[in-house]
């Protein structure tokens, strides 16, 4: 017995494979060693692999990819009145150059998603993040009216691609159960380069003059392109960083009805025929126009608003802006957060993404409306910053629907949603300018944008993102 007992320890069996008759006797014998545990490579004595956490680096590319663009677009607003009395324009001419970026942005919306998609993020994020920093020494540069209407439609086509190229990335790094929060940390990026826009822009405009303001902000955004072209990969399986437990939890399963093959040949075609035959993609692509053109007076001209029918210095405008983008940033989050609660909970895409964009910008809009009637500057400051804070609630719900209907073709769809929405953006100053220069009043407008955002939330329940057809 002892004999076989020393023969059988140093012998090996798969796995899986029992032992027979007499062997399996003696192993099964008390006091044996061997007895008591498994084989050392059986399946149930091996750790279990936590995921790596690299998707989360590559949101944080995006995020600071997305502060950056905003704060060098954003930047121009705070400045306008300064750069209007240094130029010598008219307020008709300053809509014109703070809508000039949002024509090219809109218009390459599509064009620029498919060459992302073609070339992959990595490429095409880091060409455009240096394409806007030139557009924004342009704009430093500039000395009049016409140079300044290049730089920004030269900056407006640079950004163009950087968030469809950013969904895409999404949709390939990100699982279906954290989209939305994923998508709500893009926009807190966007949010954080605003408030940035805000609080360094007034004091750096007293201290260097715009010129120089805009062409320190354009520094960052060259630095960004070098290092993530070195640091980033497209897919989560080119980076060996990652493990096969995040490689399987970011794959994970696609929600029933949804088309979401993100692994699709991004060779197909896209269906435009389809697409103006889907009513989801009319309404998501409706309440982007009214969010984004609401949006749009806050990130232009919201400190003018304030300076002239509340009083407030150059300075204090920026500051009081950054209540807004501070509120909007809150709410990007936790819209992100409780959009993927309810859909883990639900498994409802209509119940978490349309009932909550919904509610989200309908209770904006009584807000928005409220602050018409309050006169004191920091009151109605924090009353129209708490409607921001609900019309960003919304904004991860777009992100996600957007993804779930794009399919292969994500870049092509964001931009598709995105070029609406930015149409609208593109006239929104202008047209706010012309108001205001019929009427000398700003009166109609925090009426006009209330209304923008009910008509938003009508679009959002009207969506059914299951449909594609």
């Amino acid at each position: 017995m002892i004999r076989a007992l020393l023969r059988l320890r140093h012998r090996t069996f798969p796995p899986d494979t029992p032992c027979s008759g007499a062997e399996a006797s003696d192993l099964a014998s008390p006091g044996n060693a061997i007895l008591d545990s498994k084989p050392p490579d059986h399946p149930s004595q091996l750790p279990v692999e936590r995921p790596t956490g690299i998707r989360y680096r590559v949101m944080g590319w995006l995020a600071l990819a997305a502060a950056l663009s905003y704060l060098c677009r954003n930047a121009i607003g705070v400045a306008e009145s300064e750069l209007r009395r240094d130029l010598r324009l008219t307020h008709s001419q300053s809509g014109w150059i703070l809508g000039a970026f949002f024509w090219t942005y809109a218009l390459l919306q599509v064009p620029a998603g498919s060459f992302s998609q073609r070339l992959g993020s990595r490429i095409t994020m880091s060409l455009f993040a240096i394409g806007w920093a030139v557009g924004m020494l342009a704009t430093a540069a500039s000395p009049g009216f016409w140079l300044l209407i290049i730089a920004q439609l030269v900056m407006g086509a640079a950004q163009a691609g950087i968030f469809p190229a950013s969904t895409n990335t999404v949709s390939h790094w990100v699982p279906m159960s954290q989209r939305s929060f994923g998508c709500g940390l893009l926009a807190v990026g966007m949010q954080t380069g605003a408030i940035a826009a805000s609080l360094l822009t007034g004091p750096l405009l007293i201290a260097m003059g715009w010129r120089g303001t805009f062409a320190l902000f354009a520094i960052p955004s060259l630095l960004w392109a070098v290092v993530f072209f070195i640091r980033f990969r497209n897919h989560p399986q080119e980076c060996s960083k990652v493990n096969a437990a995040e490689l399987q939890l970011i794959r994970g399963n696609p929600p029933p009805g949804a088309d979401s093959d993100a692994e699709a040949p991004s060779s197909a075609r896209m269906n435009w025929g389809k697409l103006a035959r889907t009513p989801a993609i009319w309404f998501i692509c409706g309440q982007q126009i009214c969010r984004a053109s609401g949006y749009m007076f806050f990130a232009s001209w919201f400190p003018t608003f304030l300076q002239e029918t509340r009083g407030v210095s150059l300075s204090e405008s920026g500051y009081l802006q950054g209540w807004f983008f501070a509120a909007a940033l809150t709410g990007s989050l936790l819209g992100g957060w409780v959009t993927d609660c309810i859909w883990n909970r639900t498994g409802s895409l209509w119940l978490s993404r349309c009932v909550v964009g919904g509610c989200a910008l309908a209770t904006c809009a009584s807000l928005i409306l409220s602050g018409w009637f309050i006169e004191d500057a920091r009151t109605a400051v924090g009353i129209l910053a708490l409607g921001g804070f609900f019309a960003a609630f919304a904004g991860p719900c777009t992100f996600a629907t957007t993804i779930e209907l794009g399919g292969a073709h994500v870049p092509q769809m964001l931009g598709l949603v995105n070029m609406s929405g930015n149409l609208a953006v593109a006239a929104c100053p202008v047209v706010i300018g012309l108001i205001v220069e019929m009427t000398g009043s700003w009166n109609l407008i925090l009426v006009l944008f209330a209304a923008l955002y009910l008509a938003g939330a009508i679009c959002w329940l009207l969506v059914r993102p299951n449909r594609t057809s």
